[in-house]
């Protein structure tokens, strides 16, 4: 079992930035990465960036250059820092323990609440 508790979500104008947290605790180290995904009313949950243990990073295209992710090993907490915030990035932001192979990201079943982004001026 993971437990995952996101945090750091809110309202913000476009250009803006904000800086989300994912808390892990459990059996996290059956994992080798960690990963935001987002979904957006009446969209599919999609993944925005990825991170293994050893602070490989991948990233959407859409957030390549603005969002940066990191982690924290020995807190066990991943960051989803985003910059420069357009209107469309609006959606409940979760994170989410599972591995990386071949640069390919496995989701696993543990998904935390999720934290609300709205971007709106």
């Amino acid at each position: 079992q993971v437990q995952l508790v996101e945090s750091g979500g809110g309202l913000v104008q476009p250009g803006g930035s904000l800086r989300l947290s994912c808390a892990a605790s459990g059996s996290i180290f059956a994992y080798d990465a960690m990963a935001w995904y987002r979904q957006a009313p009446g969209k599919q949950r999609e993944l925005v960036a990825s991170i293994t243990n050893s602070g490989i990073t991948n990233y959407e295209d859409s957030v390549k250059g603005r969002f940066t992710c990191s982690r924290d090993n020995a807190k066990n907490t991943v960051y989803l820092q985003m910059n420069s915030l357009k209107p469309e990035d609006t959606a409940r932001y979760y994170c989410n323990a599972g591995r990386v192979r071949y640069s390919t990201y496995y989701s696993s079943p543990y998904w935390g609440q999720g934290t609300q982004v709205t971007v709106s001026s």
